[in-house]
């Protein structure tokens, strides 16, 4: 089975850069599509970037030109690189993945889920 484990947040200042990492084991990415998530707090669980199996990219609109996600298929890894981040980019950022060849912009499109890290933009 696909285990995800999310490392790379913290707290920054607006306009400072993060990179997330999404690792993966059981599985390898080569076989999957991987997506980024975020929930703000008392929001629902948005969507933020995917990668998928056949190396295509999609991105919210609120991040399009910031985020940027990547895969590393040696490392079985998803990186999500934030830059110019601002303070309604606050939330906490789980990473996904799933076999499903379909759309890959909602929760339910996703059978697997890291545990979340943290993101705290101020100011």
């Amino acid at each position: 089975q696909v285990q995800l484990v999310e490392s790379g947040g913290g707290l920054v200042q607006a306009g400072d850069s993060l990179r997330l990492s999404c690792a993966a084991s059981g599985r390898t990415f080569s076989y999957l599509s991987a997506g980024w998530f975020r929930r703000a707090p008392g929001k629902a669980r948005e969507f933020v970037a995917a990668f998928t199996w056949t190396s295509n990219t999609d991105y919210a609109d609120s991040v399009k030109g910031r985020f940027t996600v990547s895969r590393d298929n040696a490392k079985n890894a998803v990186y999500l690189q934030m830059n110019s981040l601002k303070p309604e980019d606050t939330a906490i950022y789980y990473c996904a993945a799933t076999y499903s060849g379909g759309t890959f912009y909602k929760p339910e499109d996703y059978g697997y889920w890291g545990q979340g890290t943290q993101v705290t933009v101020s100011s």
